[in-house]
């Protein structure tokens, strides 16, 4: 297995997200970033992880804090996990795609690649706003050339096996924490490898 290895200028990988990364109803430590550092670490990476992730948080919200936090921690590596409030709010996704944009084309200008956390919605918000919905996270990743997951929560939301839910529906229990970390690993792997 390849070591990943920053170049020396790196100064390693921040997540800006919602209550998915900020492993709300959990400890800290048994969220997937956390075991995101956990991982690094076993591979032999020293790369910082810095989470910069609020519950609750919208992507105007994470647009209004990423230039202090680019400005911050210099990252090598933006990871993206937004949009899923602006989803349960009913709000237009062309004002969330917007956001996003930005937000990708602040973090490429900075110097950073970015990854690309998408979601989805619940089946009750309509077909139409649902399909809308998720449209926006591939045309911002085709549109700017950024790595894209296209559900975050795939395997682990919407299951039979509902221990992987909170009671709300909503959050991953501890026991869904690492198989968030499965899916973005390879996405975050073949960055830190080139």
């Amino acid at each position: 297995m390849m070591v990943p290895v920053l170049p020396a200028s790196a100064q390693g990988i921040l997540i800006v997200g919602d209550s998915i990364s900020a492993a709300f109803g959990l400890e800290i430590d048994q969220g997937w970033t956390a075991l995101l550092e956990e991982r690094l670490e076993e591979e032999g990476a020293d790369i910082e992880v810095m989470n910069a992730s609020v519950s609750g948080d919208t992507t105007a919200g994470g647009l209004a804090r990423l230039p202090r936090l680019l400005e911050q921690h210099n990252p090598d590596l933006v990871v993206i996990e937004l949009g899923g409030n602006d989803g349960l709010r009913g709000m237009p996704p062309t004002n969330m795609q917007q956001n996003l944009s930005a937000m990708v084309e602040q973090s490429q200008e900075a110097g950073a690649e970015v990854l690309l956390l998408g979601m989805r919605i619940p089946p009750n918000y309509g077909v139409r706003y649902t399909q809308a919905f998720e449209q926006v996270f591939a045309d911002i990743s085709e549109k700017y050339d950024v790595a894209l997951l296209p559900f975050v929560l795939d395997g682990i939301a919407g299951e039979a096996d509902q221990s992987l839910m909170q009671s709300d529906g909503i959050h991953p229990t501890a026991e869904g924490q690492p198989l968030i970390l499965d899916n973005v690993w390879p996405y975050i792997e073949t960055r830190l490898q080139r």
